[in-house]
């Protein structure tokens, strides 16, 4: 039987600890300063701050989800390290995208087909990448499509900006591909505008994607007018994939079936045996503490 965490990188929360015993201003006598070392409470013998670190450390291990698992082994998987590069420029909040819902902008809608599109990707290592006047990894490449999806919900439009930065998501996406460990790499760049921002032209992030062998399929969000056709056909030529142009919810979720259709190439994963999760262990301790700590300050009010 071994032990470990689903999300290790959490545990660096238990650094902040040392701030429920030093993080605080302590009273101090206002007009007579010699005595303060009167009023001056050490944290060390207050039994309030070790409570609130226990009840802290307990919180941190449950969203850790710890597990106890039997034995891993290597599983392959045949998928493709795959980033959806998603404009969030201000208009991707314009309405009227989805026909049979016009009230919904186009940034949810292209949200809830992508979420859509993610489901279907279960052997795929998939990331987002969000972007507008500069762009940010909303989410690093994983298996957790789940996650994955939830973390894509999180976002919003004007989020990364107001404008469009086409170069600077492309090269974003190959640095969060790099972490990839498949041989077939793509991006899905989606946008409804102009590259009118950032440090990178699409020519330069072209270029590199070209050399690491990265396909970059895009897609026009919207009407053609609105986005520059000619430079995401570019974009898709250059690097060996298609572009695509979708002009409605209908449209776009059409594009995402004939993407999904891609050939897979292996990708190596590891696989925990018999998992048994722990989450619920400290959340019950949680619960226990807190239910002695407002015992305790009730019969001390008393």
């Amino acid at each position: 039987m071994h032990f470990t965490f689903g999300s290790p990188y959490l545990l660096a929360l238990l650094l902040l600890l040392p701030c429920f015993l030093w993080c605080k201003q302590y009273s101090q006598p206002y007009y007579f300063p010699k005595l303060a070392w009167v009023t001056r409470q050490s944290p060390l013998l207050s039994w309030e701050p070790w409570l609130k670190m226990a009840l802290f450390t307990l919180m941190v291990f449950a969203l850790a989800k710890p597990f106890v698992y039997d034995a891993s082994s290597d599983q392959h998987k045949k998928g493709r390290d795959l980033i959806l590069a998603i404009d969030a420029s201000g208009s991707m909040a314009q309405s009227g995208f989805h026909l049979k819902d016009r009230m919904k902008t186009k940034y949810e809608i292209t949200t809830e087909l992508s979420k859509d599109f993610i489901a279907k990707r279960f052997d795929d290592n998939m990331g987002v990448v969000v972007f507008g006047t500069f762009a940010y990894t909303a989410s690093p490449l994983t298996y957790d499509l789940e996650s994955l999806s939830y973390l894509l919900e999180m976002t919003n439009v004007g989020l990364a900006g107001e404008s469009t930065a086409l170069g600077d998501a492309i090269m974003q996406s190959i640095r969060t591909l790099s972490y990839g460990e498949a041989k077939n790499k793509g991006i899905i760049l989606l946008t409804d505008g102009y590259h009118n921002a950032g440090q990178t032209s699409p020519k330069e992030a072209v270029k590199k994607a070209k050399e690491l062998g990265i396909k970059i399929y895009t897609i026009g969000i919207g009407k053609r007018s609105d986005y520059d056709v000619s430079l995401l056909e570019t974009i898709a030529k250059q690097s060996g994939a298609k572009s695509y142009a979708a002009s409605s919810a209908k449209a776009l979720s059409k594009v995402y079936d004939e993407i999904n259709a891609l050939e897979p190439s292996a990708i190596r994963s590891e696989n925990y045996l018999n998992q048994r999760l722990l989450i619920l262990y400290p959340l019950a301790l949680v619960f226990i503490l807190l239910l002695l700590w407002v015992l305790g300050t009730k019969r001390s009010e008393k």
